[in-house]
């Protein structure tokens, strides 16, 4: 294992594009308004824990369970659109038994650690070393830390109807991502 900035921040900026934290706010905040509660700590922690994981034993993983990455990235990218299609038309796609948090499902997985991201981790690990990626995870999950617990002064501060509009846009901007990672992976599964 072999340290090297150039790697590091490399695989730190491809992370934080296909996390798109940022660009995320507005769901983020949509999920806090419904939800009430949103554990910034364990969101960030199981995203961490995931992708480390599935950094080293993804591809095994969907190797015993019969799954290809390119399946695996389709069936996030069908979440992606409902989440998507929540933000655009305002209605309620995901039902949960137990709506006490959204830390784990929809934030942790598939917002923060889903398909385009763990699909990537498999990636990057061909061209840099172990220890540069874990490091690039691990800068990225301290700003997504920051961004989930910052999510309410990030509301207060552009008030509803600037979360209304940065929902409408970025919902868009996630269903054009969705079809993308959809599209891109079914040609590959059928070709």
């Amino acid at each position: 294992m072999n340290f090297d900035l150039k790697e590091f921040i490399s695989s730190s900026m491809i992370l934080f594009a296909i996390i798109d934290v940022v660009g995320n706010i507005p769901l983020i905040v949509l999920l806090r308004e419904k939800y009430k509660v949103i554990e910034s700590e364990k969101a960030s922690l199981v995203s961490l824990i995931i992708m480390i994981v599935f950094l080293f034993l993804g591809e095994i993983i969907l190797n015993l369970l019969g799954v290809d990455i390119n399946s695996f990235a389709v069936a996030g990218s069908i979440i992606i659109l409902f989440l998507a299609t929540e933000m655009i038309l305002g209605v309620k796609l995901y039902k949960d038994s137990n709506p006490k948090t959204a830390s784990i499902v929809p934030i942790a997985f598939p917002l923060i650690a889903g398909p385009g991201t763990l699909t990537t981790l498999i990636s990057i690990k061909s061209e840099y070393d172990d220890i540069n990626i874990i490091l690039a995870i691990v800068i990225n999950m301290i700003l997504v830390y920051f961004v989930l617990k910052s999510s309410e002064k990030i509301q207060k501060f552009l008030g509803s109807q600037g979360i209304n509009i940065l929902r409408k846009v970025f919902g868009i901007i996630l269903l054009a991502i969705g079809i993308k990672l959809f599209t891109t992976n079914i040609k590959l599964i059928f070709a």
